[in-house]
This record gives C-alpha cells, structure tokens and sequence, in this order.
C-alpha cells in the first residue's frame, strides 16, 4: 500500500484514504455531474537529487478541479531520459493500484445511482511524454504498461495531471 503522504494547498499529510474521502465528499456535492480521475507524475533534474511529483486530479468537467500531490526523491541525478520516465510512469502506476482494486468502485458507487442524469467517472494515468520532443520513441513501451493495467492513458498534449499540475511542483 502507498505509505507516503499527500499534501495540497490547505491539507497536509493525507494518506491516500484520506484523499479518497476527499474526493467522495467532491463527488456527492455534484454527482450528476461528469468526473475524470487523473493520476500523472512529473519530475525535474536538481544539482544533487531528482524530485519526481505524482499527482492525483479529480476534474469535474466544467464545474472545478480538486487535487493533491505526492514527492518522491532520489538522492542523485536522473540523467538517463528512459529511466527517467520510466520513473514517473512506475510511481503513477503504484498510485493508481490502489484506486483500480479498492477505491474505484467507491466512487463509482456515488455516481451510478445518477447516470441516466449524466453523472459519469472516467479513470485516466497521464504520462508526461509526447509525440513532439525527445520522449516520443518511449511513448509505445509506457503506454504498452498502462494498457497492460486496463486504465485509459494520456500523452502530451493531454496529459495535463503530469505536464501541468504535477510540473508545477517539481523545481
């Protein structure tokens, strides 16, 4: 299980059970609307460690977002791009277990009984690779993975969980 702990703008140390009682409390606030659940990582090379950034987005389209992220550190330079994203997709992958065995069916529960009213979850791993740039040879093995899983996957220029939010917490 996730022992590291998740933290927002207004809550630290949430371990993912409290994120998940987070995001019910979102969801029965409106559950007719349309959700996307989006897990993405993102990182950035420092002098002496690389800080990798997981990120856990819940969007409720068009009406607000409510989101929290994760640090993961290691004590040296990633200097090698595939291992590098080979990283993020792997912690977004350790993030999302939880959520595909337990969690998910929990959210889900709010919304169904609002479905014909449009009240729909979507589940999304975003990965912070792209047809343009250098990551784009790597895109056929991570999403291969996040096949693998059974989970919808996102690339630039969609991946907006990994290549915005969590981006915005790696310097």
């Amino acid at each position: 299980m996730i022992d590291a702990s998740f933290y927002n703008q207004s809550r630290q140390h949430m371990g993912i059970e409290d994120v998940v009682e987070h995001m019910k409390a979102f969801i029965e606030k409106d559950p007719t609307a349309t959700y996307r659940l989006s897990i993405g990582t993102d990182s950035h090379v420092h002098q002496r460690y690389t800080r990798f950034i997981t990120a856990i987005h819940i969007h409720r389209v068009g009406k607000g977002a409510w989101g929290c992220i994760r640090n993961h550190t290691i004590e040296r330079q990633v200097t090698s791009l595939k291992e590098k994203i080979s990283t993020e997709t792997m912690l977004s992958q350790e993030v999302a277990f939880p959520f595909i065995s337990l969690y998910l069916e929990q959210l889900a529960e709010i919304i169904l009984p609002y479905e014909d009213e449009g009240g729909n979850l979507q589940f999304e791993i975003h990965l912070d690779i792209g047809k343009q740039g250098l990551t784009k040879h790597l895109i056929q093995d991570m999403t291969n993975r996040i096949d693998a899983m059974g989970v919808e996957v996102k690339i630039k220029p969609d991946s907006y969980a990994a290549s915005s939010y969590a981006h915005r917490y790696t310097k």
